[in-house]
């Protein structure tokens, strides 16, 4: 799990295929491009098998200054994830609708870990007009 969360291979895998940076270390800045545009993320910080959280320093305006926080624990088999995509300024719509997509990627990252094969964008569930 922590692996498709930190390396450019794993996060192509369940999110988009334009992913492109350094996921790895603390500091590194992962490029993400969609069909509909893109977000630049700041790694702020990483516990191996435990905690990863980016914050986005470029994309729509409402994401900026965001942070997104997946924090990772084991129960027997399982890997339990507990997402969080935080400090929006307002809850517009666009909030909302990224609450949805971000359920339909959560879907993507379960599919790869449990299967080996996610359905990134631009093969992902389409929601709407914005992706």
């Amino acid at each position: 799990m922590y692996d498709a969360l930190t390396t450019v291979e794993g996060l192509a895998g369940w999110w988009t295929d334009d992913t492109k940076g350094s996921g790895g270390d603390v500091g590194g800045v992962l490029e993400f491009r969609f069909p509909v545009g893109g977000f630049d993320m700041e790694v702020v910080e990483l516990r191996p098998s435990e905690r990863v959280a980016w914050r986005v320093v470029d994309g729509p305006e409402e994401w900026i200054g965001t942070t997104i926080d997946w924090d990772l624990h084991q129960n027997g088999d399982y890997t339990i994830v507990l997402f969080k995509h935080r400090d929006w300024k307002e809850p517009v719509e666009f909030m909302h609708h990224c609450s949805t997509k971000w359920g339909s990627f959560l879907m993507s990252l379960k599919s790869l870990v449990e299967t080996g094969e996610g359905a990134p964008a631009p093969r992902d569930v389409r929601i709407g007009d914005w992706h």
